[in-house]
Order: C-alpha cells, then sequence, then structure tokens
C-alpha cells in the first residue's frame, strides 16, 4: 500500500522561489520569506519544528557602528506561519564572547541563562536551546530541518557510512547529543575544519545546512532532502515493517468501533486532566499497524527530539485481532493494558531519574496504535493531539525508511529520559500559561446556527472547550463555522447538519462529536421553534411539530450524550435553554408552552438520574432574544405583535419596557448564563433554573 504522505514525497522537492518577490526584501525579510517557505511543506520539517537563521549587519542603537547580528527562530512558533516578531535577535560578538564563561558539558545548562545578556535592540522573543547551533556555524544563512528522509538515514544503525555514502562528503555528520551549547562548539568544529561541506547530519536528529544566500541556503536544502528521498526510494528492498499481518477493516467500520472506544478509553485517562483526541487511519498508519514488526518497532520508541517531546518514550499497542473484529474484543484487556504501560512508564521514570529531576508526569501514553484500524492521540488540547499524532506519522515515516535499507535505531532510554525531564524543558512547561476553565472539555451545542447558538459556542470556545456545532440548516450551520473558526481556530470546532428529531441523526451527531474530539463533557440544547396560534387555530401538525424538535429532540439529543457520559465515567454538564415560556403560560401560544414545559422537567428527571455519575443537568429560560433570532425573524415576531396587539416594527421595545429592569435581552446574557451552569463554576447545582429576561415577576421560580 502506498500512503498519501508517500505518494506526495514522489513529487520532487523544488524550489518555489520567487526572485521578483524576494528582490525587495531586507535581509531579515529574506530570513522570514524562506523560513516560511521551509515550514510550508511537511516534508521540509514538521509543525513547531526545525528553525532558521541569518547573520546580518546592522546599526548599532547605541553606536549607530555596524555589528554583525543573528537573526534566529526564537522559542516556540512555526516556521510555516512565523512572523518577524517570531525571530530573537542577538549581538554576534557577545555570542562568541560566552565561549569564555562555558565550564564544560555537565554545566552547558547555564550557558542560557547568558542569552538574554546578548539579545539586540531589547528584543523580548525568548531565545531558543538551538541558539548556539546557529551563531557559531561560520556561515551566513543556516536551516535545520527534520525531514523524514534524512531523519531515516540518521537514525540508521549504520548511519554515518550511509551519510558518506550518499552525500559523496558533501555532508558531514556529528553522533548522537542532546542539543545545547556542547552541540553549537561541535558544529562550529567540523565546519571550520571542512569548509567545502553544504551541511552536517545529526545522528537521530535531523539536518543542518547553510549558504552564503538565503536563496542558496533554501535550495540547498531542499537539494539535499530530494536526494535522501530518491536515495531511500531507489535502494529500499525489503518489504515496509516485515509486511502485512492483517488487512485493514473497511473505513466504515474503523469509525464505527473508534466512535465507539474513544469515550470509554478518555475516560480513563482523564481521571486527573481533561484530554482529547484525534483519530487517524491514514494509509501511512495502516500500513504501519497491520504490520508484522508492529510490536516490535513500537517498542523501539522514536529518534528524533522533536517526535519523542510529543509522542512519549513509546506508544501504546493495543491487543486487538481486526481478523475478528468487535467491539468487546477491542475493550478487553483495555485496562490491563493501559496499568502495564503506567507501570513500566514509571519504573522507566526511577530508572533514569536525577537527583534534581521533576516530578514524574502524566504515566498515561499519548499514542495508541490499534492494528486493522488506525492511531489514537490524546492529549491536553485537539491542536497538540493532532501534532502529537502528526509527529508520530514522521516517526513512521522514519522507520519505514530506515528499515527499508539498514536497520532502524530509537532514542536510547537514557537519552530519552534526560529530554523528557530536561530541566530546561520543565522551566519551558512552567512558563505556559494557566489553562483556561474549560480547557480540554467537549461541548455539543443544537440549533448552533442560530443568535443565541452562535454566542453560547463563542463563549464556551473561548474558555477553551472544543464544539461541536449541529443545526438543521446546513447554509447557516456552514456559515457559522467560519465565523467560529476564526475566534478559535480550525481545530477547536466542527460541525454536522442533522436533524434532532431523527434517532439516527442524533446517533450520527454523537459518534462524530465522540471520533472528532473523543467523547463530550457538555451538551447546550438549544435548538428551537416558535409558533404562536390561538387553541381553537392550533393545528395537530403545530403541536407536534412543537413536541417533535422541543420534546422528542431534546430527549433524543441527551439520551444518547447521557449515554456516552456514564461510559466515560467524569460527570458532565446538560443546559437545556428552555424559555420563560416554560414557567408562565401565554394565551395563543399553547403548542409552545406546553413543550417548554416538558424541556424543563425533563431536565428535572435526568438531573435525578444523572446525579449518581456526577451528571449535572441544569436550565437556562431566556425571554424575548430578538436580536440575531431566526425565531424571532419569522413568523413568531408577526404572531406576538398580532396577540399583543402592536407593530411588529416596536416589538423589541415592547418586551423592554415589560420586563421589570427595563433592558433588551441579548444572545450573549444567554451564553453567559449557559457558561456558569455548564462549567465548573456551578458544579454544587443541578436542576436548577436561571431566569435570563431582564425581570419578570411571574417566571419568579417557587
Amino acid at each position: 500500500m502506498t500512503s498519501t504522505i508517500q505518494t506526495e514525497q514522489k513529487k520532487a522537492i523544488t524550489s518555489i522561489w520567487d526572485d521578483a518577490y524576494a528582490a525587495g526584501l531586507s535581509e531579515p525579510e529574506l530570513l522570514l520569506y524562506r523560513s516560511n517557505l521551509l515550514g510550508s511543506d511537511m516534508r521540509i520539517t514538521n509543525f513547531g519544528g526545525g528553525n532558521t537563521s541569518a547573520k546580518v549587519m546592522m546599526p548599532d542603537y547605541l553606536t549607530g557602528e555596524q555589528v554583525e547580528v543573528l537573526w534566529v527562530k526564537g522559542s516556540g512558533g512555526d516556521l510555516g506561519s512565523i512572523k518577524m516578531d517570531g525571530f530573537s535577535t542577538l549581538y554576534m560578538d557577545k555570542l562568541h564572547s560566552l565561549k569564555g564563561r562555558y565550564r564544560g558539558l555537565a554545566l552547558e545548562d547555564e550557558m542560557v541563562a547568558y542569552l538574554p545578556h546578548c539579545t539586540f535592540n531589547l528584543n523580548p522573543r525568548a531565545a531558543s536551546i538551538d541558539t548556539p547551533l546557529h551563531a557559531y556555524i561560520n556561515r551566513k544563512h543556516v536551516d535545520h530541518m527534520h525531514p523524514d528522509s534524512v531523519i531515516a538515514i540518521a537514525a540508521c544503525a549504520n548511519s554515518k557510512d550511509l551519510t558518506q555514502k550518499i552525500f559523496e562528503g558533501e555532508l558531514g555528520w556529528l553522533p548522537w547529543q542532546r542539543p545545547g551549547y556542547d552541540l553549537g562548539l561541535k558544529l562550529e568544529a567540523v565546519s571550520q575544519a571542512q569548509p567545502n561541506l553544504k551541511g552536517i547530519i545529526l545522528e537521530g536528529h535531523g539536518l543542518f545546512t547553510w549558504g552564503d544566500t538565503a536563496k542558496s541556503c533554501y535550495e540547498t536544502t531542499l537539494a539535499i532532502i530530494q536526494r535522501a528521498e530518491s536515495w531511500l526510494e531507489e535502494n529500499s528492498r525489503k518489504p515496509a515493517f516485515g509486511g502485512a499481518k492483517y488487512s485493514a477493516l473497511p473505513a466504515a467500520e474503523r469509525a464505527s468501533l473508534v466512535a465507539r472506544l474513544m469515550p470509554v478509553l478518555r475516560g480513563k485517562i482523564s481521571k486527573t486532566e481533561f484530554k482529547l483526541g484525534h483519530f487517524d487511519d491514514s494509509t501511512t498508519v495502516l500500513d504501519f499497524v497491520c504490520s508484522k514488526d508492529l510490536q516490535a518497532l513500537a517498542a523501539l520508541g522514536t529518534s528524533c527530539p522533536d517526535h519523542f517531546l510529543r509522542t512519549k518514550i513509546r506508544p501504546f499497542v493495543i491487543d486487538f485481532d481486526p481478523s475478528n473484529p468487535n467491539f468487546d474484543q477491542l475493550l478487553s484487556g483495555l485496562d490491563e493494558g493501559l496499568n502495564q504501560y503506567r507501570a513500566d512508564y514509571v519504573a522507566y521514570y526511577e530508572r533514569c531519574k536525577h537527583d534534581n529531576s521533576p516530578a514524574v508526569r502524566d504515566a498515561n501514553p499519548i499514542i495508541y496504535l490499534i492494528p486493522g484500524i488506525g492511531m489514537l492521540s490524546f492529549a491536553k488540547d485537539k491542536a497538540t493531539a493532532r501534532i502529537a499524532g502528526e509527529f508520530y506519522v514522521n516517526a513512521i515515516n522514519v522507520m519505514r525508511g530506515a528499515n527499508g535499507v539498514d536497520s532502524y535505531v530509537g532514542l536510547p532510554e537514557q537519552e530519552a529520559f534526560d529530554i523528557e525531564y530536561w530541566l530546561l524543558e520543565e522551566a519551558k512547561l512552567q512558563r505556559m500559561p494557566k489553562p483556561k476553565s474549560l480547557a480540554g472539555r467537549i461541548a455539543l451545542v443544537t440549533g448552533a446556527a442560530g443568535g443565541i447558538g452562535q454566542a453560547v459556542a463563542r463563549q464556551l470556545l473561548q474558555e477553551g472547550a472544543c464544539v461541536m456545532l449541529t443545526d438543521i440548516d446546513g447554509e447557516a450551520l456552514s456559515q457559522a463555522h467560519q465565523v467560529l473558526s476564526k475566534v478559535a481556530g480550525k481545530d477547536n470546532v466542527a460541525t454536522i447538519s442533522a436533524n434532532i428529531t431523527r434517532e439516527s441523526d442524533v446517533e450520527a451527531i454523537l459518534s462524530e462529536t465522540s471520533l472528532r474530539f473523543g467523547g463530550i463533557d457538555l451538551l447546550i440544547s438549544n435548538a428551537g421553534i416558535a409558533s404562536s396560534a390561538p387553541l381553537d387555530e392550533t393545528t395537530l401538525e403545530i403541536w407536534e411539530r412543537n413536541q417533535d424538535i422541543l420534546v422528542k429532540g431534546y430527549f433524543l439529543v441527551s439520551r444518547s450524550a447521557f449515554r456516552i457520559m456514564k461510559q466515560q465515567q467524569i460527570g458532565g454538564s446538560m443546559v437545556f435553554v428552555a424559555s420563560k415560556n416554560g414557567l408562565v403560560a401565554s394565551a395563543g401560544a399553547s403548542a409552545y408552552c406546553t413543550a417548554k414545559a416538558a424541556e424543563i422537567h425533563l431536565a428535572r428527571c435526568i438531573a435525578l438520574e444523572g446525579a449518581a455519575h456526577g451528571i449535572r443537568v441544569n436550565v437556562v429560560n431566556p425571554d424575548a432574544v430578538i436580536r440575531g433570532s431566526r425565531i424571532w425573524d419569522g413568523k413568531w415576531k408577526e404572531e406576538r405583535a398580532v396577540s399583543n396587539k402592536i407593530d411588529a416594527d416596536d416589538i423589541e421595545e415592547f418586551y423592554r419596557q415589560r420586563s421589570m429592569l427595563k433592558l433588551s435581552v441579548l444572545p450573549e446574557d444567554i451564553a453567559e448564563a449557559v457558561y456558569f451552569l455548564a462549567s465548573d463554576k456551578s458544579a454544587k447545582s443541578t436542576g436548577n433554573i436561571i431566569n435570563v429576561d431582564a425581570g419578570n415577576a411571574a417566571a419568579f421560580t417557587r
């Protein structure tokens, strides 16, 4: 089988440098341009991986004299999306003066604290630990990339000999060493001793290349990577991963099993921190998980530090035989396997820890491999889970390439530990911002294309949740998705158009939510309809339509969400967006009022059953939310105007004056109440009602 990634790699990596565009750029801008080009192709480097630099002559801000300044990608960030403020700037003469402060490999970490003292122009962007690796290579432009093809060569047992054979002396080679100050000095020594080199391969790690101009550096990087890809393709003679052991299950069956598995698995690993999941069943992944060598290769772990930091010491292979698949088999042995993985991880920590090592971290796996099905990855947020999976796909490609021409070698255990529990990495983790209040939570919002639905989704997204939007209006839902994606990014929001009155549609909604994010924690039932008619003019169709959407629909969605929340065993919260009319009867709206009253009582019933499982259920009762409402854009507005004997254009003012506080109720007001009840701010509330109606004495709860 040929993976999507491999198919792309067969296309030659060619320069897309635009001379006309580049002609008008300064040296720092050329660095940015080069970086963005390199980061735009995942074959060249992975998300957040790699770095670039340029040494530029600039006037000193105090003396006015020309000084050499290192522009280098700062700590964090991604080459594909980096902006000018993503680069650190440092005086080269001060960086060279640091050599006099160096006290040896055992104390090299202390050199990081000196880097801020080398800052040029008070640049606030923190310099990364890779700064010396770029500074001390005596070339104007330097790239450090992590292409799968080069790492495959770097991770071979005979990496040094293969480097010489493939690149015929154009690349140097250095044995594995953790990135840091000492490695920077070694790169300097090799580049000075062999001035004709075009770059250096770091064993098990990646590639350094350089050039006299930004363009030549970029094109050298591309040429080296293409050369590695071509050589591996032409010289690989072994079947990938020892050949196939299983056939992959059909796509629909894979998705069905994973949608059921993810909430169960997520519950088992989210006892101390909510996790979000990602599923990958690309051909690359299926090749690996269906192979004879899956267990042996998975046990070796990854080699490149960038891969390892995001995927842990090794993945968890779920014991599953796809030749006779069923869900019970997928679950059998899961607890035992997870307990063993955690025990092994703690043992690894105890074997490798130092006196000053940080405390042991979460012992749960990040990567989960399932024969015949694919790969799951779980992390504290959706983007991190997805990126972890992408990095393990990189590792799969490395193993494929290395074993095709030689033997793959993973990172030694102690070296892996020293990176994972590196005090500098720990300091970086400690500097990360505090998680938002709904970080790691998964929400489903029905009626999400309307004014209240969008306002609620926006509030939840801003508080860190991932949100599945559903609505019967596909076009409006698509528009809402476009707007909300700009608020929270593509990873955190998804859509599925469906009719909540159909049982099969509801099952599809919850299945897609689980498949996309891993389960569900928050259900916001908001799908709505409104109709007005005197009792003797209320048709059975009107009555049943209100009951279908506002009662049956809420029941179906709640039942499905409740089942998943019970499986997860980590609690949950449901919020029904009902109405003041659920408490107060209105003339000419018997169908609507009755359905809303049923909604409220359904919420109370679920609250009773859910309490034992930590599932809370509460209600928000809006009144007269007119702005942004699709309901009020329809006949309901005219009907209520007729019922209240006013002009339709005066409806908002009428309701504002009718309220005790003389205020209009907006979608954002409902969203605030929904957020309060959905979040841990109301952790001790269930079966409750919050009226958001600007004051209506008749609706006071008693």
